[in-house]
């Protein structure tokens, strides 16, 4: 079970078709940061989406802890960070980094 308490406290939207689930950052999720940065890999499994989500402030011993990290409907990030949703569909192997202007730019 559990116990991580997230901040978002609102009634989850539909805001997007069902892509599967992606990883994401407690940054994102407990300490209510927006992406500033995301990427797509290979699926690790059948649900995944292959989305990795992170706030561009955690340091390498942060993520390398598994216990900052956690899995969820990509749905579910895009109601924490609207801003996600126009990259959804980009293929594997995009990585974007967040703009002063809440856009998102390719890194590769």
């Amino acid at each position: 079970m559990n116990d991580k308490i997230f901040k978002f406290e609102g009634k989850l939207k539909k805001l997007i078709v069902p892509i599967g689930s992606g990883l994401a950052s407690d940054k994102i999720t407990v300490d209510g940061l927006p992406v500033g940065f995301m990427y797509r890999e290979e699926p690790s499994f059948e649900t995944d989406s292959g989305w990795r989500f992170f706030s561009g402030t955690e340091s390498q011993d942060y993520v390398d802890n598994p216990d900052n990290l956690l899995i969820f409907d990509v749905n579910t990030i895009a109601n924490f960070d609207e801003a996600i949703i126009p990259y959804l569909h980009m293929k594997i192997g995009t990585e974007l980094e967040r703009k002063s202007d809440n856009t998102f730019c390719l890194v590769k």
